[in-house]
């Protein structure tokens, strides 16, 4: 197949809207032809000759599909020729990443990949750029962040606790510390939830922004959820000793023993903090109603990491809690802490008929894919 790069502006000579794409995007552009070479279509915006839809219009740029900016140019959305599939397009410098590509591609093969306690992001493909030896393009499937629709029973946020500690136990139990589990970095398959999916810049708007992205919950149409982005992850060999690491922040800059010591030490204690206080940021400090998760929260997040539990225990642990919890309590309305008076009549009478159906249609109350 020959390779043709397009314009080295990024733009045809006469189109003229470089003055609505970042230096990010231009790149992006740059690559359109050579993507769709390799069977990707990107965007409208991102295409040679692009004109923006609004201009000469009474549009403003936020109402047109083409007028989405990508606010992180790391990563963008494709539509996958063949079939039409929706799938992203991430880039790694490798030189800076070195085991990203390494540790991604170790969980989507066989039979690791199979396996259903898996919750690493699939990998569908690794493109290399033909004009930067140091860049590679991951190709996965579109996800969602996990926190967002908001969860509406104890169920459904009990169901994503239990999928992302298993995801963990898989993880490490295959000597893998992720290193940055946090809020950015847990997300979920949209199929199940969005029938139509979303515009991947607008996730609140559907594909062509005429309107707010239709959504089902999370107990009508469960999903799997999954870890993304393992460029500062490692693999280590038990042969060779404790597993020791320097310390990288990642997005969460809380970790306790970060500000004590920049000397190596064992992440996977790291990962406990991380994930205890993801469970703890999205949970228990958004909703009412989980209060007795906060004892196993709380030994997950303690200053010292020798004090905390490993993945394993945590996952005991969480077994037993979820075991102790009836059906009513699994159907019980979460409440958002910043639920107003006003909201509320209106969402419990919606979470009365909701429940009420479940149970006529024997829909279970922990939503498991």
């Amino acid at each position: 197949m020959s390779l043709h790069l397009p314009h080295p502006s990024g733009l045809l000579p006469d189109s003229g809207p470089e003055e609505y794409l970042s230096s990010d995007e231009v790149w992006w552009q740059d690559h359109q032809l050579w993507l769709e070479q390799c069977g990707y279509m990107l965007r409208p915006r991102y295409r040679l000759g692009w004109v923006p839809s609004w201009k000469g219009t009474k549009r403003t740029q936020y109402m047109c599909e083409d007028g989405q900016d990508a606010e992180r140019g790391q990563v963008l959305d494709a539509t996958r020729i063949k079939d039409g599939v929706v799938v992203v397009l991430k880039k790694v410098m490798v030189s800076r990443f070195p085991y990203e590509i390494e540790i991604s591609q170790y969980f989507s093969t066989d039979p690791l990949a199979k396996d259903p306690r898996n919750h690493c992001v699939p990998i569908h493909e690794v493109l290399s750029v033909p004009d930067d030896a140091d860049l590679k393009l991951l190709v996965m499937p579109l996800l969602h962040e996990f926190y967002t629709p908001r969860f509406l029973t104890v169920g459904e946020a009990m169901e994503c606790c239990r999928q992302i500690i298993e995801g963990m136990q898989f993880m490490h139990s295959h000597n893998v510390a992720h290193r940055d589990c946090g809020l950015l970095n847990i997300m979920y398959d949209p199929k199940p939830l969005f029938p139509k999916l979303f515009h991947f810049a607008a996730p609140w708007l559907n594909r062509d922004v005429s309107g707010k992205a239709k959504h089902y919950t999370r107990t009508s149409h469960p999903t799997k959820y999954f870890y993304i982005d393992f460029g500062i992850s490692r693999k280590f060999d038990p042969a060779k000793g404790p597993p020791r690491a320097w310390p990288i922040r990642g997005a969460d800059k809380t970790v306790p023993e970060f500000a004590k010591s920049t000397d190596p030490c064992d992440p996977f204690p790291t990962d406990i903090y991380y994930l205890g206080n993801t469970i703890r940021t999205a949970f228990l400090q958004e909703y009412r109603g989980l209060e007795f998760m906060k004892p196993l929260i709380d030994d997950m997040v303690q200053d010292e990491p020798s004090n905390r539990p490993t993945i394993d225990d945590v996952a005991a642990r969480f077994d037993i809690l979820l075991g102790s919890l009836w059906w009513w309590k699994l159907r019980s309305r979460l409440r958002p802490r910043s639920e107003h008076w006003i909201e509320r009549p209106f969402r419990v009478c919606a979470h009365i008929f909701r429940t009420l159906y479940y149970i006529i249609t024997f829909t279970p109350a922990l939503p498991r894919p």
